[in-house]
């Protein structure tokens, strides 16, 4: 082994590549692989309830589909990454493509809740592809300052699609059951795989990929996690997207059951955190650009806890429901703004292992978001007390975690970064 990270057996890095021209149809679908996997996750949510009833199932069981859903979400990203980097991008996502789209069906056609849990795990896995492919495939073909703010875009879209999937989900529920959603899953997976059969080429030659194996992954992984500023980075990360997947779990079952609204009001309440995303999501990256990173992760943090602990006041005292409203507005557009300073953080000294960096982020988005879903539900359906003592925990965690980021003491890539963003 000759340097950090850089094992005997891996690809020389050679000179800079060539970066490819990127045309709006290869940005979109990047885009799109990005969603596609989260909307899976929470475009059912509106017809939990009646998910739970029809397979005769309990709510904290029921909730153990999402759980799947996000854990297969999280350990895919971990493994397609390495894998796209050693075999190049577009079979893997093909492969990743179909898979999900047969699993999807497998989804609608469950006879019981067991079945659908481990059919979400796989389609899980199969949805992480996507994410990680875009990620690997954006820092082919953008070079100079793009592949952060093209990182940061994404980290946006993946969180917006969490917020919106419950919306579409809320107006299939007016037409169809739980399984036609499940279909309606497939039918995009189709839909997808055409687009990357008609659109999508190869982004990594193959004199650049890697050829380590596994010691060149665990390497990359073990130089990652030696550096607390990418450490506080992922664990800011996780935490508040604990805190998401928390509402995104929970929610469903308060704003229907407890608040009577049907599930097209849920919907347009979604719709209305979604738009607190959209602006906030916005704000907070011209905000990190011209101000201060870790001054904009600070203010996210700070609206993310105040939103949560209103949460969780609004289930001990039993507010009425502007109050939870509110509070979910200001939590969710609060984990907008910690969202694009916390991936930039976390990326900027790593130009060279940017995909794997990033599968990290997705594994503590979508592992640490599938340990908080089951929990909302162990007092029942009719209980909001766990859903906001999960916020409120997982919020004060992240900001707990802001005391990591500090200055990296010897920023490996740090200059590559520097000479590329000029």
């Amino acid at each position: 082994m000759t340097a950090i990270g850089t094992p005997e057996h891996a690809t020389s890095p050679g000179p800079a590549p060539a970066k490819n021209a990127v045309g709006r149809p290869l940005a979109v679908l990047l885009g799109l692989l990005t969603i596609f996997g989260p909307v899976s996750m929470d475009l059912y949510l509106p017809v939990l309830p009646a998910l739970t009833a029809g397979l005769k199932s309990t709510t904290s069981v029921a909730q153990l589909t999402i759980t799947a859903c996000l854990l297969g979400l999280a350990i895919g990203q971990v493994v397609a990454g390495p894998l796209s980097d050693r075999f190049g991008r577009r079979t893997p996502l093909l492969i990743g493509v179909i898979a999900y789209t047969v699993t999807s069906v497998l989804c609608a056609l469950s006879p019981t809740v067991e079945t659908l849990i481990a059919a979400r795990f796989v389609q899980g896995l199969a949805g992480a592809v996507g994410i990680v492919i875009a990620q690997a495939a954006g820092r082919d073909v953008y070079s100079g300052g793009k592949p952060i703010r093209y990182y940061g875009r994404l980290t946006v879209l993946g969180g917006l699609a969490a917020i919106i999937g419950p919306v579409i989900g809320g107006q299939l529920a007016a037409v169809t059951d739980w399984r036609g959603v499940f279909l309606f899953l497939a039918a995009v997976g189709v839909a997808i795989l055409v687009a990357c059969l008609m659109i999508f080429r190869e982004t990594l030659p193959a004199e650049r990929r890697t050829t380590g194996g596994l010691s060149h992954t665990v390497n990359d992984f073990r130089r990652l996690l030696a550096d607390r500023m990418f450490v506080g980075a992922v664990l800011i990360t996780g935490f508040t997207y604990s805190a998401i997947f928390a509402y995104l779990s929970g929610a469903t079952y308060i704003l229907q059951g407890l608040y009577g609204l049907s599930p097209q009001g849920y919907s347009f309440a979604f719709g209305l955190n979604s738009l607190g995303f959209v602006i906030f999501g916005f704000i907070a990256g011209r905000l990190a650009e011209h101000w201060s990173e870790r001054g904009t992760l600070a203010v996210g943090l700070a609206m993310a806890l105040a939103g949560a602990l209103g949460l969780l006041a609004t289930a001990v005292l039993h507010l009425p429901l502007i109050a939870i409203i509110l509070s979910l507005f200001t939590m969710v557009s609060g984990v907008a703004v910690t969202s694009p300073p916390a991936t930039s953080l976390a990326l900027r000294g790593y130009p060279d292992i940017a995909g794997t960096a990033s599968s990290l982020l997705g594994l503590a988005r979508f592992a640490f978001g599938g340990l908080a879903a089951p929990l909302v539900g162990i007092g029942g359906a009719n209980d909001p007390v766990p859903f906001g003592v999960v916020a409120a925990a997982a919020a004060a965690a992240a900001a707990l975690s802001l005391g990591l980021l500090r200055r990296r003491r010897n920023p490996v890539g740090e200059a590559q970064a520097v000479s590329e963003s000029e």
